[in-house]
């Protein structure tokens, strides 16, 4: 009679054998087995033969399997077909999956219950909109791998703490999920304090992060510090950087050093604008370093066939350089008004070139038509540069207040650049309000 020990070890003898032909039979498909040797794999041919195939009706080719070699121990059955149900079921178009797995394969050994459910229920409870969760999970299929106790719950607590709104968590997961992913200590923190190192209130960083959490993603050292160090050497003065970024977050990611050298001698060649005066404009309108020239030409040519001599042009677009983001039509429109309606001097606009930034008929003419009504001859700034309520408030008066130059970052009125829109003008805003409103929206 065969002992208990004799039948221990012919069951592994079996097993071995078994292993053996099932790794010959994938090495016949060209899969690399060296790191099946300590996997549980199927005790025959035929349920191997089953998962490679699924894989393969899934999207997988061989050089897919050989990248992560250990999703053949998963069951289809048991594993591969649960899961892929639950990523279909949370949005996960079923086209996608393969790519999905491509992506993240260790997806497949994870339990539905006790691993992706909690997972996805962190992402709603964050205000992801659930019919965004496979959007998320597409862009960042790792997250399915995290815990919920630590980077994810601790970048976010970090986020809320320097004055993120919690309710716009949601949106920025949905827009640039890898935060989840940073540690707070080693990459969200020194970012954060290197920006408000540089005079960005954490207020408006913190309404920038909202809208652009992507920028979370800029590398310090590599990217950032060199980038602020570039700006400096342009002639971008120390104590204005923090409205600088305000303005054009994405100015600190970019590959600044070639945009700014390309821009500053497009300006001083075709403008006749000096390094000094491309430092002032960049710090007016640091958008500007991503402008195609062939977009600045244009109202350019149009202000100096207008007889405007070009050294005023130059002081025109340092003094306001939204002037060469305004559309050649709009700016005609406001000039021929300003020409035949106004009968006012080409000095007066040089003066006061914000006068082209501005709605002709929702500003120019109404508040125009207003003063003739009243007979009141006054500059362009004071009956230009203020708000609707300011405006109504001066023409009451028995007097013409003194005029007084605002902050230098209000110039003009809703710029326009291609493909964007500024919200309009608002009453009863506080200083970081309208900062934010009249920089960050650009």
């Amino acid at each position: 009679m065969p002992s208990v020990t004799w039948g221990v070890v012919q069951g592994r003898k079996e097993k071995l054998v078994s292993k053996v032909i099932i790794c010959d039979y994938l090495k016949s498909l060209g899969i690399v087995t060296d790191e099946l040797e300590s996997l549980e794999l199927p005790s025959t041919v035929e349920v191997t033969r089953e998962r490679v195939e699924f894989l393969q009706r899934l999207g997988l080719s061989i050089d897919d399997i050989n990248e992560y070699p250990l999703m053949l121990g998963c069951s289809v059955r048991k594993n591969i077909i649960p899961v892929l149900g639950y990523l279909e079921k949370i949005g996960l178009p079923r086209s996608k999956l393969g790519e999905f797995v491509k992506s993240y394969p260790q997806v497949l050994h994870a339990s539905v219950v006790v691993e992706l459910a909690p997972v996805v229920k962190f992402l709603r409870g964050l205000d992801v909109e659930k019919d965004d969760i496979g959007y998320v999970l597409q862009k960042y299929p790792e997250l399915l791998g995290f815990k919920l106790e630590g980077t994810m719950s601790t970048s976010v607590a970090y986020l809320v703490s320097i004055g993120v709104s919690p309710r716009d968590i949601g949106p920025m997961v949905t827009q640039y999920p890898y935060f989840l992913g940073m540690r707070v200590g080693t990459m969200i923190k020194p970012l954060v304090d290197y920006l408000v190192s540089l005079g960005l209130p954490k207020k408006i960083l913190a309404r920038i992060l909202e809208k652009r959490a992507y920028i979370l993603g800029y590398d310090l050292e590599e990217t950032v510090k060199p980038n602020v160090d570039c700006l400096l050497s342009f002639g971008i003065r120390r104590e204005v950087l923090g409205l600088v970024i305000a303005q054009y977050p994405q100015i600190i990611g970019l590959p600044l050093k070639a945009k700014l050298s390309s821009q500053q001698y497009f300006f001083n060649l075709k403008l006749k604008i000096d390094p000094e005066g491309f430092a002032r404009v960049i710090e007016k309108m640091p958008q500007i370093v991503s402008l195609h020239q062939n977009v600045v030409l244009k109202p350019v040519e149009f202000l100096l066939g207008r007889g405007i001599p070009s050294e005023d042009v130059a002081k025109m677009v340092v003094k306001c350089p939204q002037l060469v983001a305004v559309r050649p039509d709009r700016m005609k429109n406001s000039f021929y008004f300003y020409k035949s309606e106004m009968g006012r001097s080409i000095k007066e606009l040089v003066e006061f070139p914000e006068y082209l930034t501005y709605s002709l008929e929702s500003r120019i003419k109404p508040r125009y038509h207003r003063l003739q009504s009243k007979g009141i001859r006054s500059s362009l700034n004071w009956f230009l540069n203020c708000s609707d309520q300011r405006f109504e408030e001066r023409l009451q008066g028995h007097y013409i207040e003194t005029e007084r130059l605002g902050p230098f970052f209000c110039m003009g009125g809703k710029l326009e650049l291609p493909g964007r829109e500024i919200v309009s003008d608002e009453e009863e805003e506080n200083e970081d309000e309208v900062l934010y409103r009249r920089t960050v929206s650009l």
